[in-house]
């Protein structure tokens, strides 16, 4: 029988019963998500062990902050869109604030703001990261009806990852992951864009944490094959192949320092 993995991140526990007594914060970047934001916010306040359920607002121009504040979050705006990444470090910034003295950190768990009422199906996430299996749980979503996308953006992102960690995530572009607090600032600054998951992969196998990917029951608005989905998966490409170049650049850096400190030595 094969051993379970072991993150890298040491697990808080009771003194009194050992266990882990740590909270999750549920993060939704939202940008115009007015429709859909409610169920997702009702749902995620669902999910065992979360207690905080904020929607980072990035510049929405329809009422998404109002609605999600009215389903219970609480709701933090960006007052132009700035990216899903900067939503993402602006939800773990305000999570801190909001961490208790005394109490371990928060897990962070992002959830598209899009899954209306399947956001609690990210429920597995939470195991595997509160019970110190991994630093990183990834969502594997079954196949989206209407999706139109060839997996070419998704083949690019996994072969990226693979010959840079040795790794080979099944969906390395998705973006309903729980980690823990150390793993997300090991992780940042996070890469721009549409490469943001790729990015946060490569940078957090490298530094020795641990992901898993966990089947999660979600279903979200999917990219179509017309010209405004060919649209998105272009730019999903373009800033994925930033995310790995900038990665590459920075493994290369870092090799020709490495060389050079051992010449000194």
């Amino acid at each position: 029988m094969n051993a379970l993995p072991v993150a890298k991140t040491t697990r808080p526990g009771n003194a009194q019963t050992g266990k882990n007594v740590q909270r999750v914060a549920a993060v939704i970047p939202a940008k115009d998500e007015a429709e859909r934001i409610a169920a997702t916010v009702r749902s995620a306040r669902a999910i065992p062990h979360v207690d905080l359920v904020l929607v980072v607002d990035d510049g929405s121009e329809d009422e998404t902050q109002h609605v999600a504040r009215a389903a219970g979050a609480v709701v933090v705006r960006h007052s132009h869109n700035r990216g899903k990444a900067a939503a993402m470090e602006t939800g773990a910034a305000v999570v801190a604030m909001r961490d208790a003295d005394g109490r371990p950190p928060r897990l962070l768990m992002f959830i598209d703001g899009d899954l209306g009422d399947t956001a609690v199906n990210t429920a597995p996430l939470v195991r595997p990261v509160r019970e110190g299996v991994a630093d990183l749980a990834i969502a594997l979503l079954p196949k989206q009806a209407g999706a139109g996308g060839r997996g070419i953006v998704v083949g690019a992102a996994r072969r990226a990852i693979e010959a840079m960690t040795g790794w080979s995530p099944s969906q390395p572009l998705s973006g309903m992951r729980c980690l823990t607090r150390e793993a997300f600032e090991a992780a940042t600054p996070l890469a721009r864009g549409w490469g943001v998951e790729t990015g946060m992969t490569i940078d957090l196998l490298r530094k020795g944490y641990v992901a898993v990917e966990v089947p999660c029951d979600l279903k979200h608005r999917a990219s179509t094959n017309d010209l405004k989905g060919q649209i998105h998966r272009a730019a999903q490409y373009r800033d994925v192949l930033l995310a790995v170049n900038a990665r590459k650049m920075r493994g290369a850096v870092d090799a020709v320092r490495h060389a050079g400190s051992n010449v000194r030595s």
